[in-house]
């Protein structure tokens, strides 16, 4: 059997398997699952959450923070028939959980506060069936975070345009921002590597800020590829431009995720960092006071303004035998209450980045200035399609991207037909191709 046929077949197998079989965790506290390292910041507000849902409720939980491998720790306990009850995990996850018969529908109407959250947030909760397989917790667009130290040392604006951000980004690899007389600073920090997506995941708020897209959508649940058009091919084409002509990149970012990025970043290593609100707290605290400054993502030469939208959404896991306290923590973690605890202020570890709950008013929860750039890109967020399964567009479209940023010989046009091709392929192995 071919390798993707097998998978198809696997994956149907465990759906099958979990939703008649799992009997959830087993014991007298709620297992909730975050994809979070151990230890981190973010994992003691889940806790926290978690123990103010306690004292709320009167139900026991049982917190565990996972990180590395987490998609296929939870595909080890689904064979297992041992998944847990309740998972926080990203919006994009919800097409490769539901089609594996991992989580289970959600009815708003029966969900108390509801109708509360924002329906962006819930579109982003929505499969391609048009029903609702999570509750939304949090949401996010992107933003540049840059050294402005660095740029008023140099005498530089702020950036108004693609170019100026390029320009920029020549000005901190070249002329010694730090002032240590060495060469060791980069302009751009990217996560560009394969790894979970990461280039592509890196590259979209790019393609969405030109007016480009991964997927158009043909209604009814059939979708074709849109990655060699000319938007898209263009915003890749960029970004290739940082890596092999202006030789602006930080070295290492075509096989570094986040975490690396993250301190490539904190260390001093690079100057423009295009980022999520969560890391606020944390340079502001090992960077230096008011060193970095927040702006949007400028819109492209043909399109634009666009970032991408992402967040997480309560799941609950299929097979559960607890299922009034799954919704009762659901229904914990979207009110006002639940979403300040997950907010965490502006000190590091927020797990609510912008509150999904209409009613939370964010201002009065933090003051750093950036958080109000981050919630104004979220008007031009856009989330990934509702297709069948969107992980592996994500995974083909990493690699391919990825290989015209390590490749400076690399056409990005040539490389972009073929992945459209690859796509199309992807798209009709889960019945939701237009063509």
């Amino acid at each position: 059997m071919p390798r993707h046929l097998l998978g198809v077949a696997v994956a149907a197998a465990l759906a099958a398997t979990t939703l008649t079989s799992c009997s959830g965790s087993g014991s007298d506290a709620l297992e909730i699952w975050i994809r979070q390292a151990p230890g981190s910041d973010s994992a003691k507000t889940a806790q926290k959450l978690a123990d103010a849902f306690t004292k709320s409720t009167g139900v026991k939980t049982k917190v565990v923070a996972l990180f590395d491998d987490f998609e296929t720790k939870l595909q080890q306990q689904a064979a297992q028939k041992n998944l847990p009850d309740i998972v926080i995990n990203d919006t994009a996850q919800l097409g490769n959980m539901q089609t594996q018969g991992w989580i289970q529908e959600i009815d708003k109407s029966k969900l108390k506060g509801a109708d509360q959250l924002s329906d962006v947030a819930w579109k982003a909760a929505q499969a391609a069936n048009g029903k609702y397989y999570g509750a939304p917790f949090s949401s996010q667009s992107f933003a540049i975070l840059e050294r402005k130290d660095w740029r008023e040392k140099l005498g530089m604006p702020v950036p108004q345009t693609w170019d100026d951000l390029a320009a920029l980004a020549k000005a901190f690899t070249e002329k010694d921002p730090d002032g240590n007389g060495a060469a060791d600073t980069a302009g751009w920090v990217m996560p560009a590597g394969t790894k979970r997506g990461y280039a592509m995941w890196y590259s979209s708020s790019y393609v969405y800020a030109n007016g480009g897209d991964f997927v158009t959508d043909m209604g009814g649940g059939k979708f074709k590829p849109a990655v060699n058009t000319p938007q898209f091919v263009q915003a890749i084409q960029y970004l290739q431009d940082q890596f092999c002509k202006g030789k602006t990149v930080n070295p290492g970012a075509v096989s570094n995720d986040t975490t690396i990025s993250h301190e490539v970043f904190e260390k001093g290593q690079g100057g423009i960092y295009l980022t999520g609100p969560y890391v606020l707290a944390r340079f502001e605290k090992n960077i230096g006071p008011g060193k970095v400054e927040v702006i949007p993502l400028p819109k492209g030469p043909s399109g634009g303004p666009g970032t991408l939208g992402e967040g997480e959404n309560v799941y609950l896991m299929a097979g559960s035998d607890r299922t009034d306290d799954q919704r009762k923590f659901a229904e914990y973690a979207i009110s006002a209450a639940g979403q300040q605890v997950g907010m965490n202020g502006d000190a590091p570890g927020a797990i609510v980045r912008l509150p999904i709950n209409t009613t939370v008013d964010m201002a009065s929860q933090r003051k750093d200035p950036g958080w109000k750039v981050f919630q104004d890109q979220y008007q031009y967020a856009k989330y990934s399609a509702p297709v069948p399964n969107w992980a592996p567009i994500r995974q083909t479209s990493a690699d391919a991207i990825n290989a015209v940023y390590a490749d400076c010989s690399a056409n990005v046009q040539t490389a972009m037909d073929g992945l459209s091709a690859k796509l199309s392929d992807v798209l009709k192995q889960q019945n939701a191709s237009a063509a």
